[in-house]
């Protein structure tokens, strides 16, 4: 209990003292996780949207990869976008490797699939006359398609929200890919995984403190939006 104590005023301590390393880890834990996220949505609400409402050769298959790749481990993902981004990989001339931007490209990777998959559950609940009439009353195909997610927005958020859990709390790609270089790509998850090597519990703690509370303020911020207009007016 005394060392989840010191790690709690280990978290207070380091948020209030203005430390520049850790803000600096916090910024870049914020910036990283968030624009994996909005790079997940651009690409997976699309996706999602086609495999749910398109028939095609192949559709059911690229449900299933995509529900596969929901419980995909992170450092197999981080292996794979090491291996791209490698010296000698295909990708290796860019020199992303050990960047904040592979660490993005492997976030990103992680949680398309999710924000795909559970698109494409959402959409799938909806009635499927709603598009139909949507066209009939003059809608084009763009305004049908805006409707039908506002009718599923509410499981959206929640893709939303699981997207944004499965990067910011990951460790194995950002590690991988990144390197856990210090004041560059250092996040709150890598470095309680140092700290605890290192034997400073209270301070590994204090960084899984610290990264809790941005979950869950990300996270409120969401649901708050999500039962806002859940409200019926």
């Amino acid at each position: 209990m005394d060392v989840l104590f010191d790690g709690f005023v280990d978290a207070v301590k380091l948020l209030l003292s203005g430390d520049e390393d850790s803000w600096s880890i916090i910024a870049l834990t914020l910036r990283v996780s968030l624009t994996a996220t909005a790079i997940a949505l651009l690409v997976g609400l699309p996706l999602g949207a086609i495999v749910a409402l398109a028939r095609f050769p192949g559709r059911r298959v690229l449900l299933a990869a995509a529900n596969t790749g929901m419980g995909m481990p992170p450092v197999v993902v981080g292996l794979f976008v090491t291996v791209l981004l490698w010296r000698s990989g295909p990708l290796g001339g860019l020199g992303l490797l050990y960047t904040p931007t592979a660490m993005i490209v492997a976030q990103a990777a992680i949680a398309t699939p999710v924000v795909i998959a559970l698109v494409a559950a959402a959409l799938q609940q909806v009635d499927p006359d709603f598009r139909v009439q949507m066209q009939a009353l003059g809608a084009n195909r763009v305004r049908a398609f805006a409707a039908l997610l506002g009718e599923a927005r509410l499981p959206l958020f929640a893709g939303t929200m699981a997207a944004f859990g499965a990067v910011v709390s990951e460790v194995g790609a950002a590690q991988m890919v990144g390197g856990n270089l210090v004041g560059q790509t250092r996040v709150l998850t890598t470095a309680a995984v140092l700290a605890t090597s290192r034997g400073q519990f209270s301070l590994a703690i204090a960084f899984g403190l610290i990264l809790l509370f941005i979950a869950f303020g990300v996270n409120l911020s969401l649901t708050l939006v999500q039962q806002q207009r859940a409200v019926p007016r």
